[in-house]
């Protein structure tokens, strides 16, 4: 199994080291690099797609939490703080853990093992359907209610999925309903044979595609009948092109 690459940012050298010594000692994750500031930050991980970014709260310029909201299709994000008074803050963009300094070190091993446990949970496109009982076909119609408002949606109608903190927006002809689910549950139960994870915020229905072109560092942007365009990270489009290349 790949490892999980791991970003620092932190505006002390001190903690960075004492963070990277800690990874060193959790199997299954590798650190990459890091940065002091979230500018720098930002420059470096757009070519680097680490799959979990390590944030800490308050640092020079934007605080960590501003900074994760700059990114377009953010990583897993575990923010680090010497105070509790952001957690909420933290989770309402999507944070995966919140974790309190100095870092225990086995409190950072339970993450990341709760975290790989969530990341190999993950789709695995080789499966076929009838090793998946429960999956919901395009001919289904799945119930969804967002508020005193209810929907009985034909499963094909659905567009794509969208990640929105602790929710998820189910877009279908002019309504996003927002549920409180994990994007991972549905893209448990629905077709991988139709709906493909793009990127760790949206999961498309492939039915709406109307065109692809070649995007940024190796990724796929693709067009959909209803006019949003949809951006598939590098690593997903080496997936997307393994499934319905020629």
């Amino acid at each position: 199994m790949k490892k999980l690459s791991i970003f620092i940012v932190d505006d002390e050298r001190l903690a960075r080291e004492e963070i990277k010594l800690m990874l060193r000692e959790i199997e299954g994750v590798e650190c990459i690099g890091e940065a002091k500031d979230g500018e720098e930050a930002k420059r470096l991980i757009e070519s680097l797609e680490p799959d979990v970014l390590l944030v800490d709260i308050h640092m020079p310029g934007l605080n960590g939490i501003e900074f994760v909201k700059t990114l377009e299709n953010p990583p897993y994000v575990i923010f680090i703080s010497a105070h509790d008074d952001y957690a909420l803050n933290a989770f309402s963009v999507g944070a995966f853990d919140y974790l309190l300094k100095p870092v225990d070190p086995n409190r950072l091993n339970e993450t990341f093992r709760r975290l790989i446990q969530e990341e190999t949970a993950d789709w695995d496109l080789t499966q076929t359907i009838q090793n998946q009982p429960n999956i919901i076909s395009n001919q289904d119609r799945i119930f969804v209610r967002d508020g005193d408002k209810c929907w009985f949606i034909e499963v094909d109608l659905i567009r794509f999925i969208e990640s929105d903190g602790n929710y998820v927006k189910v877009h279908f002809e002019q309504f996003k309903p927002m549920i409180l689910r994990s994007l991972n549950s549905f893209q448990e139960k629905l077709d991988p044979k139709i709906f493909f994870r793009a990127n760790r915020k949206f999961i498309i229905n492939t039915n709406w595609i109307t065109s692809i072109e070649p995007w940024f560092n190796g990724g796929l942007q693709v067009e959909m009948k209803s006019g949003e365009k949809i951006e598939i990270s590098r690593r997903q489009a080496i997936r997307f092109k393994e499934i319905w290349g020629i």
